[in-house]
């Protein structure tokens, strides 16, 4: 099953994983320092060719997010199915459990805890998001914020 990911397994390759709001950003100029950051950021993963992954809440909420602020469907369907072909990971009941279990630990909103149980999954070392403490191990998947400064803040 290449490119996806189920129950417990992980893709070793996979660097980092991104929030929402980061591929939103990347995709919207009503911000624009935003976009130009996100936008840089993320040209530079895909051109060193890092293992990259996102999971279908992810493609969700941007698809949503962008629709709701006019963008054109077509334009949206093609960035969504640009980011399907790389490391997805889909919406099952071991990842429910897991964003269960987070959410004991670390006491994050329901969503967040999706997300950061999605990292985990993954395999990645980073999570991309603009949404939690950047520096913070959340079991073994580093929040980083890669709109502040070198990426690395």
């Amino acid at each position: 099953m290449v490119g996806k990911f189920t129950r417990e397994m992980k893709c070793m390759n996979v660097e980092v994983f991104l929030d929402t709001n980061i591929v939103v950003y990347s995709f919207d100029r009503g911000d624009v320092p935003r976009h130009e950051r996100a936008r840089s950021r993320l040209n530079g993963l895909f051109l060193n060719q890092v293992g990259v992954a996102v999971s279908i809440q992810v493609l969700q909420e941007f698809f949503n997010v962008m629709m709701r602020k006019g963008a054109d469907p077509v334009i949206l369907r093609e960035v969504t199915e640009y980011y399907m072909r790389r490391d997805v990971v889909e919406n099952t009941c071991a990842l429910l459990r897991r964003a269960i279990s987070i959410q004991q630990t670390f006491q994050l909103s329901f969503y967040d805890v999706n997300i950061v149980a999605a990292a985990q999954l993954s395999g990645a070392k980073e999570l991309w998001t603009e949404d939690l403490n950047t520096g913070q191990n959340y079991g073994g998947v580093v929040a980083v914020n890669p709109l502040l400064g070198n990426g690395n803040d």
